[in-house]
Order: structure tokens, then sequence, then C-alpha cells
């Protein structure tokens, strides 16, 4: 059974940070290319960061690119977003997503992915 569980989030005031952590199962993680995606109330979900499945060439949506930071853990099947210097119009709910098909590069809404159930996160001025 395959899982993505995201944790990590929760409050913070502009100018902080918080560290998501999406822990995969049931599949083989260190062949899938991984990633984040945010969806505020009223917004459709949109893409924020990715790192291929051979960890070269990680990027980022232009609203978080020198802020957000992603990164993988392989031999623990877990992918990382380090949020720094956060804004309130970072808040969201974060989804992890991986690739369903290994060793393809590339995420997007429109890719064939693994989805986690979403952790919230609440940025206050």
């Amino acid at each position: 059974q395959v899982q993505l569980v995201e944790s990590g989030g929760g409050q913070a005031q502009a100018g902080g940070s918080l560290r998501l952590s999406c822990a995969a199962s049931g599949f083989t993680f260190s062949s899938n290319t991984g990633g984040w995606f945010r969806q505020a109330p009223g917004k459709e979900r949109e893409f924020v960061a990715a790192i291929n499945w051979n960890g070269v060439n990680p990027y980022y949506a232009d609203s978080v690119k020198g802020r957000f930071a992603i990164s993988r853990d392989d031999a623990k099947a877990t992918v990382y977003l380090q949020m720094n210097s956060l804004k309130p119009e970072d808040t969201a709910v974060y989804y992890c997503a991986a690739r369903r098909i290994p060793f393809r590069t590339g995420l997007s809404t429109s890719t064939d992915n693994y989805w986690g159930q979403g952790t919230q996160v609440t940025v206050s001025s």
C-alpha cells in the first residue's frame, strides 16, 4: 500500500521557518521524483518545489525561490521542504507528491502522482 505521510506543518510568524517532512512507503521512493504542492482556500493547487529521482537540479516556483529548499534522503524514503522567511501568503495546505512512474523527471499537477493527505501551514503577520 502506497503512502505519503506529511508532518511538520503548523503555525509560524512572518519571517519564521518551518520544515516539512514526507515519509514514503509502499514503493521504491529512491527511483521517483518527489515534491511539494500547496493549496490555499479558494485557490487551485499549485506547484511549490520538486527534486528529481536522481537528486539533480531541484526546482522551485518563483514565489518561493530563495526562501524554500527541497531535499531528499533516500535511505529514509523521505523528502523535506525547509521553509524560511515565511510570509502570510505562504499559508496553505501543503501536499507531498511523487511520480508514480519511476525514473521520470519533472513534477506537476498534470503528472501522474501519488499524493499525501496534506499538512496545514499557517503564517501570521
